[in-house]
């Protein structure tokens, strides 16, 4: 048995980073995807759930994968009684701009307090380079989302991220984020100054922030209202293509 060293989340971002090859500017390529599952029983009640969030755009983007018990996504065999659901992991951000040259540090992820549709700060957050469990997968076990509200009234704690970027890329980095919203990407929910603390999270110097909502807000939706849902953030790669539009279904 030889022990193998602990991953930081950082470095899984990094290794994701390196493999997911979308491409906003085409909308093609392979994105990073989160993988979950709820009970056939509950796939008809808990499908209206995922329109409202993806429809409030507290959703990384609007994309989405339903398979049946026993297909395979991936490596991992959807299990007997169960429906899998791939949404697009807000890690792909990361990807697109570490791909084109943009100088990037992930820092975490945490949950946000809206207000009225506007987000305000970071109420706790948990640094990717210190923690091996994804924080949004830790946050969602807590309960102590309000997602459902934010859909209906503005106001509440949605699941979020943030990463900064290099200055000197500012203009290259904001072509991508439009290019990103034009292709569906709408969980973008705020960018920075340069130098400037964003939502209240500190960046280094030369640096600034940009925050998005957690690819799993769909999910912690579904807990809100009762339903048993199993997730896994940062699950894999896969190929656009493979995704449809929720309007879709």
């Amino acid at each position: 048995m030889v022990n193998q060293p602990l991953k930081f989340i950082n470095h899984c971002i990094e290794e994701y980073a390196l493999e997911a090859s979308y491409d906003p500017g085409t909308d093609t390529g392979s994105v990073i995807y989160n993988l979950s599952f709820v009970r056939n029983e509950d796939f008809e009640d808990v499908l209206p759930i995922i329109r409202k969030v993806f429809g409030s755009g507290l959703s990384v983007s609007d994309r989405i994968l339903f398979a049946g018990s026993g297909e395979m996504i991936g490596a991992v065999r959807v299990p007997d009684g169960c429906a899998g659901v791939c949404t697009v992991c807000s890690i792909t951000l990361d990807a697109v701009l570490l791909r084109h040259g943009v100088p990037l540090n992930p820092i975490g992820g945490g949950m946000v307090e809206m207000e009225k549709g506007v987000p305000l700060r970071f109420t706790n957050i948990i640094l990717y380079r210190d923690t091996t469990i994804d924080p949004l997968e830790v946050l969602i076990s807590q309960g102590t989302t309000s997602i459902l509200d934010v859909t209906e009234h503005g106001s509440g704690k949605i699941l979020a991220n943030i990463r900064e970027y290099h200055m000197e890329a500012e203009a290259m980095a904001g072509e991508l984020l439009d290019e990103f919203t034009a292709c569906g990407f709408s969980g973008i929910l705020d960018v920075g100054a340069p130098n400037v603390p964003l939502l209240g999270v500190p960046v280094r110097p030369q640096y600034l922030g940009v925050v998005m909502a957690g690819g799993t807000n769909a999910m912690a939706a579904i807990r809100e209202s009762g339903y048993r849902v199993a997730t896994e953030a940062l699950k894999g790669v896969m190929d656009i293509r493979e995704m449809n539009h929720i309007r879709d279904y």
